[in-house]
């Protein structure tokens, strides 16, 4: 049995692979070749255990996720977890892999693979709004894809910003400049790309169309229906909406309400598979 940690898997891969293997699992999705029953999550007060099983032709796996949200107050990440690879003849575990690693680059790849394909290619300025572990890795991921000379931050929470400067900068060199925003509606000022990786159950964008038109959205943070981060204005300018999965329709609130309030349309919606 393989055991990888943290250092064990920032070693073994790079970004650009890792977008490329994110596609390729698009391309799975799209032809059908995979058996994923949806999310299994169980919540007890703010506490949260997701159980994701998954069989492809090939492999198979699952990841348990712990998600404390309350966890910042504690200066702890809000998740940990564990990845097992399964043999697909016998169901020997192959590899136990560190979840919380894990889930920030695939997530982060994710979003890099949206900006890869969806963002205008002369993109500059980026956003953050969730200065958390999320939020770093769609910054280096963003990064990697686009030419970014500016990143601008914003966290409604966070009050010491210096340890996670210094990390980004170690991360991304000293070319880019980074800098924290006072407010929402002054990052949206100075951001083309915007990236939302909160864990916020009220949107974190103004409801303004004005401020919002002329952006390409990023949104990481909703995974239950009562979460969300987008504002409703953001469907009267939104041109179209990319997701992964028809299941992210009835799981994420950011899909779920607009959905069923009329704001937002299936038609509207593409799936990045197709």
């Amino acid at each position: 049995m393989i055991f990888l940690n943290r250092e064990d898997i920032l070693e073994a891969i790079s970004y650009t692979e890792l977008m490329d293997k994110i596609e390729e699992a698009f391309g799975i999705i799209h032809r059908g070749d995979y058996y994923m029953p949806d999310r299994v999550s169980v919540l007890h007060k703010s506490k949260n255990l997701l159980f994701m099983p998954c069989f492809t032709e090939k492999t198979l796996g699952a990841k348990l996720l712990a998600v404390f949200p309350e966890n910042a107050r504690i200066g702890k990440p809000m998740i940990h977890g564990l990845m097992i690879l399964n043999d697909y003849e016998s169901g020997e575990i192959l590899a136990l892999l560190d979840g919380q690693t894990l889930t920030a680059l695939r997530t982060g790849a994710v979003g890099g693979v949206a900006v890869r394909h969806l963002c205008p290619a002369d993109v500059e300025t980026l956003g953050i709004i969730g200065a958390g572990t999320q939020g770093f890795m769609q910054a280096v991921y963003a990064c990697t894809v686009r030419n970014i000379k500016t990143i601008s931050l914003y966290d409604a929470y966070r009050q010491d910003y210096r340890e996670y400067l210094a990390a980004l900068r170690r991360e991304l060199g000293p070319q880019i400049l980074i800098r924290v925003c006072a407010s929402v509606t002054e990052l949206l000022a100075t951001s083309r790309l915007v990236v939302t990786a909160t864990n916020a159950s009220q949107p974190v964008l103004p409801n303004d169309p004005a401020l919002l038109a002329g952006k390409t959205y990023v949104a990481i943070g909703s995974y239950m229906p009562n979460m969300r981060e987008l504002p409703d204005a953001l469907w009267q300018v939104a041109k179209q909406v990319y997701t992964e999965l028809p299941f992210a329709c009835e799981e994420s609130g950011d899909l779920s309400q607009p959905l069923a309030s009329g704001l937002l349309n299936p038609q509207r919606i593409t799936y990045m598979g197709d």
